[in-house]
């Protein structure tokens, strides 16, 4: 146990020590990840997309990979939060690197990244939220509005919950850049941008021309993780927050587009 803590511990000095290249480096992989992904199911369906009119995938491999994504989401939540504690090797790794984060980080890049950090602020989502909803109601896609708010609003009630059930504190000396009140565990900042931006490429897929849909599965994939890192850079979240949000955000964003396919699926067979 204590030399599996002892090697975390040093994995998490290394990262905090090349920070900005190793967020660069996860960045670049998996757009290039989304990327080959994309071609791959083009290639598979070279005249379909998810679009108003094509269901696209065949409902059941699109279920199958729903409740994939939602037990492997689950999974890790449940991984992460069963090692949390008061001397678990997990916490300690966290507490390393953030506190080897607070050396190794250059002012400047904190400037920028609490900036960035802004893009999945509760009243940033609302506001979004809001303007989206407005703007499909406005042309006729009620269905997907009403999916949208469900989304959004559920994912924020969730992580609440999670949050109260763990109650687990923030690092104690977060950055000054920023103010982060209640707990910790997990990430809001996390779950919210998977669910909220996720659910944009979700509708960009539905609704926009196939041209412009990878280069927003490209924005979607840059924010999330952007804003992922920015809760590191600051010192607001620990490393594990960040996983666990990302993990519920992406459980919960496959348990809403699935449901959505789901109605899409029916409604075309009774049309």
């Amino acid at each position: 146990m204590n030399a599996d803590a002892g090697r975390l511990g040093q994995f998490a000095l290394w990262v905090a020590q090349h920070a900005l290249p190793f967020f660069f480096l996860l960045l670049t992989l998996l757009l290039v990840a989304t990327c080959v992904g994309w071609c791959l199911l083009r290639r598979a369906n070279p005249h379909r997309a998810l679009s108003a009119g094509s269901p696209g995938l065949a409902i059941g491999r699109r279920i199958a990979v729903g409740f994939f994504v939602i037990l492997a989401g689950a999974a890790v939540f449940v991984g992460l939060a069963a090692n949390l504690g008061a001397g678990a090797a997990l916490s300690r790794a966290d507490q390393a690197l953030t506190d080897a984060l607070r050396f190794s980080v250059a002012p400047s890049t904190q400037q920028v990244f609490a900036a960035l950090t802004h893009l999945a602020d509760p009243i940033t989502l609302t506001l979004l939220g809001i303007g989206i909803a407005v703007v499909l109601v406005a042309h006729g896609q009620r269905g997907l509005a009403l999916g949208w708010a469900v989304a959004l609003a559920g994912n924020g009630w969730l992580n609440q919950t999670l949050k109260q059930l763990v109650g687990r504190v923030r690092p104690v000396e977060p950055h000054n850049l920023v103010q982060a009140a209640g707990l910790s565990f997990p990430s809001g900042h996390s779950s919210g941008a998977v669910v909220a931006y996720g659910m944009l490429a979700y509708l960009a897929l539905r609704l926009l021309p196939q041209r412009w849909q990878l280069p927003v599965l490209l924005a979607a994939v840059t924010l999330v993780v952007t804003v992922g890192a920015s809760r590191l850079f600051l010192r607001v979240h620990f490393a594990s927050d960040v996983l666990a949000g990302f993990a519920t955000g992406a459980a919960w964003l496959a348990l809403c587009i699935t449901g959505m396919e789901l109605v899409r699926w029916w409604n075309s067979g009774r049309a």
